[in-house]
């Protein structure tokens, strides 16, 4: 036996092990439908490629694959040899059956603005946009990037882009122009779709302004389209710009699929870290829509039925994923909504679940407390009987707001998904899985690895560490939508993710397995303090804090001191009703000394309206650190009310006494 063969098997019997603890527990429950998913996880990691090659079938190809994988660690090449085409799997495909006339897109803006496609729809204006980039240039291998609101042509422009075989580069549209600029110089992109603007909140954010402001740094960009939203007139470079409606009027109305390897990158997508180069992460063809197909099935247990609501914008993996790849592989019916969570009113979600019949909502945990700290009486204006399966992506969510997530939104009757993974994962690792038989769910726990995941919590060594006790996240396989790399810099992709611990892929996340095999995902291990030799994840603080009664969000971080190393500040923002009475504050010392200790004891508190946090619902820590240190903030484009910043930097006095600075120090940001 070879010695990779030996340290397989090794990790296979580990995986088989945690699935007796599992059978043990589900016995116990008298819980015995979950048998199907145990089984199929079995195979799964026991015939790894055996199983991902009999579910790629689901999905039509144009040609076979010769090899399903193709390992070197740390680079996976999935269904060698096989050929198709992104567009055709999620479009075409449903031109032969019925689903050419059922909904595809339902799309509402803040404003109340609606439209409707058909998936015949989709079909003809996906070719329309193919046929206006080809007769631009762009072509087979090209990088497009998209610069664009929440609009149906956002995902009309990535299905039409991977239709002719390029790589779509999708820029979050509240990003600066010297964020738009940096992503365009990574890629040295020729080709960029944008919009005049954008709209928040009653406003418009002006993207053309943006675009141009960016161009002035990217010399490669040679052919611009703007999607008009509006009747204004908008300045045209000659012989750069081009108006996508005039366009459109001249497209052909067919244009043929380009078969393209399953390795060819169907998208590159920057993540947003709070320092350094943002890492262009790469995701294949074919790896990535096998995995998303099949997870997606098991996760929300998708069908022709379902009308699918996830509320992240596609400039983020969750959107690329659960907005447009899975649920069109699927044929389903998905729902895009432009606009702020709460605005006009704090009932806006609600309604349109009510009016468009969602089944499926997918959400962060950030959401869900910021509607708790509205209370109920906006969400019982609605019917939301509709609703089917709910989940939870971008955070761990505790127990607390699990609980009223179930209740208050679920009526105590849909499931609640708490799914983990990332952008570089390219597809839900963690999860619970109803279309595989339901597992027993406990509030707070992402549950079980999803079949062919091998997941494990290890200690710094890399060895696993015993049921109960922190450690780190990490994945001992590869799976076929992991990411193919770091665009231009395969280095540091070594470093960043397979570098800590050998032969292993390190997510950077802390966990926690149980006795019975739940994952719990405690968040970012980069986001921890040091207090006094001790480690805390910010997120073990926060979970803490927000399951005081009073208490709707909450925001931790770190400041230095000179005998501790670090001193915990709190940021938390109170549910409707209370008001600071001089003992809030007392009951949340008193609830961390209790679930972490006398060593979780905060420096301070300090209760505000707002915290700052991204338009897909991020708290932005780094711009409350460096607040409080009197550091320079940065770029904050993708804040979604920069009024946060301003409220904390009024209580910026309170931490003189903590750094002995006076005003003189204060940074002018």
């Amino acid at each position: 036996m070879t010695t990779e063969r030996k340290k397989l098997n090794e990790v296979d019997s580990g995986v088989v092990k945690n699935l007796q603890k599992v059978v043990n527990f589900m016995e116990e429950k008298k819980y015995y439908p979950v048998k199907r998913y145990l089984e199929i996880q079995r195979s799964a990691i026991l015939d790894m490629e055996g199983f991902w090659s009999k579910e790629a079938r689901d999905i039509p190809w144009f040609k076979e694959w010769d090899k399903v994988l193709e390992w070197e660690p740390p680079f996976a090449k999935w269904f060698v040899g096989a050929k198709l085409n992104a567009c055709y799997t999620c479009v075409d495909i449903h031109m032969i059956s019925w689903r050419k006339n059922k909904v595809a897109i339902y799309w509402e803006g803040e404003d109340g603005s609606t439209k409707s496609y058909s998936y015949a729809q989709l079909y003809r204006e996906v070719n329309k946009f193919a046929s206006i980039m080809k007769n631009l240039g762009v072509r087979e291998g090209d990088i497009v990037v998209l610069y664009l609101p929440m609009i149906p042509e956002l995902p009309i422009s990535m299905l039409a882009t991977a239709r002719i075989g390029a790589t779509h580069t999708v820029v979050f549209s509240g990003f600066s122009s010297q964020a738009l600029a940096d992503r365009i110089n990574d890629t040295g992109a020729k080709y960029l779709v944008t919009a005049d603007f954008g709209m928040r909140r009653g406003k418009h954010y002006p993207l053309k302004t943006i675009v141009d402001e960016a161009l002035k740094q990217t010399p490669t960009v040679q052919k611009v389209i703007f999607i008009k939203r509006s009747e204004e007139e908008i300045e045209l470079m000659d012989g750069r710009d081009f108006t996508y409606q005039e366009l459109m009027e001249k497209a052909e109305k067919y244009v043929e699929p380009v078969a393209v390897e399953s390795t060819h990158p169907l998208y590159i997508l920057y993540t947003s870290g709070t320092t350094g180069k943002p890492k262009g992460i790469i995701h294949s063809t074919g790896g990535y829509l096998v995995y998303n197909y099949v997870t997606y099935k098991w996760v929300f247990d998708i069908s022709d039925e379902s009308i699918y609501w996830c509320t992240a914008d596609v400039g983020w993996v969750t959107g690329h994923s659960s907005i447009v790849y899975a649920p069109l592989l699927h044929g389903a019916t998905i729902l895009v909504y432009e606009g702020a969570p709460d605005y006009p009113q704090p009932d806006r979600w609600w309604e349109l679940i009510e009016r468009y019949g969602v089944t499926i909502f997918y959400t962060s945990p950030t959401a869900i407390r910021m509607f708790m700290r509205y209370g109920e009486e906006w969400i019982k204006k609605h019917d939301l009987s509709s609703l089917k399966i709910l989940g939870s992506v971008g955070e761990p969510i505790n127990p607390e707001v699990w609980e009223w997530y179930y209740q208050v939104i679920g009526g105590e009757r849909c499931p609640i998904v708490d799914t983990w993974w990332q952008t570089e994962t390219g597809g839900i690792m963690i999860s619970p899985a109803p279309g595989l038989e339901l597992v027993p769910l406990k509030p707070g726990s992402a549950t079980l690895p999803l079949p062919g995941i091998d997941a494990e919590v290890v200690d710094d060594t890399g060895k696993p560490v015993p049921p109960g006790k922190k450690g780190y996240l990490v994945i001992r396989k590869p799976w076929p939508s992991m990411l193919m790399g770091i665009y231009k810099d395969p280095e540091r992709y070594r470093e960043v993710y397979w570098s800590k611990f050998e032969g292993l892929y390190y997510t950077g996340d802390y966990a926690i397995k149980d006795e019975e095999g739940y994952f719990w995902i405690l968040g970012r291990a980069d986001e921890v303090l040091k207090v006094a030799g001790h480690r805390m994840g910010t997120a073990e603080i926060e979970s803490v804090v927000v399951e005081v009664p009073f208490v709707a969000e909450a925001a931790v971080i770190g400041i230095p001191d000179p005998i501790k190393g670090e001193n915990i500040v709190i940021f938390a923002i109170l549910k409707e009703g209370y008001r600071e009475d001089g003992k809030l504050k007392d009951e949340i010392v008193k609830a961390l000394r209790k679930q972490i200790g006398p060593i979780a004891t905060p420096k301070s508190i300090h209760f505000v309206e707002k915290l700052p946090k991204t338009r897909s619902g991020k708290i932005m820590r780094r711009v409350l650190k460096a607040i409080v240190k009197g550091e320079t903030i940065g770029d904050i484009s993708t804040l979604e009310d920069e009024a946060s910043v301003e409220e904390i930097k009024t209580i910026f006095h309170e931490f003189k006494e903590i750094f002995g600075k006076d005003d003189s120090n204060k940074s002018e940001n």
